[in-house]
């Protein structure tokens, strides 16, 4: 009999590359985590016993809001929003990020003012750039990433 794990893994999916999800699918049936993809746009995900989706209303940081009210201590969050990483840690949560960054009590403090910095350049007329790319690697150290805190969170479940 396989074990149920006690916690599941959310998905910020409004602004998740599609590349990521075979990844997740298969860490669901590696592990038989409960997946719920969160977005405010529908995504065409076919839902299974484990893969469930949400579709909530259109609008700034809704996604986020359903997520955080839902998601419970111990959770995992896949998300490139910062505030929403804070958030998710703050309730007891784990945030990993789509290149395979996890946020922690230590680093979130500084990528939230670094983000803050960011949007006060923006605002001010500086091209500041975007991020680069996915490649192959990036891919790599999320499906790393994700594995790992799994792994580290079954054994605290247990």
């Amino acid at each position: 009999m396989i074990a149920v794990l006690k916690f599941k893994l959310w998905v910020d999916a409004d602004a998740l590359p599609r590349i990521y999800r075979d990844i997740i699918f298969k860490a669901s049936d590696r592990y038989q985590l409960e997946v719920v993809f969160v977005a405010n746009q529908p995504l065409g995900i076919t839902p299974s016993v484990r893969i469930k989706s949400i579709q909530v209303l259109s609008g700034a940081d809704q996604a986020d809001k359903e997520i955080v009210q839902q998601m419970c201590e111990g959770d995992i969050v896949i998300t490139q929003d910062i505030p929403l990483a804070a958030e998710v840690i703050e309730k007891g949560g784990v945030a990993i990020h789509p290149r395979g960054e996890i946020y922690t009590i230590a680093n979130i403090k500084a990528r939230l003012h670094l983000r803050d910095y960011m949007d006060t350049l923006r605002g001010a007329g500086v091209q500041t750039g975007g991020p680069k790319p996915l490649g192959e690697r990036d891919k790599r150290e999320f499906s790393s990433a994700l594995d790992q805190t799994i792994q580290r969170q079954k054994r605290r479940c247990v």
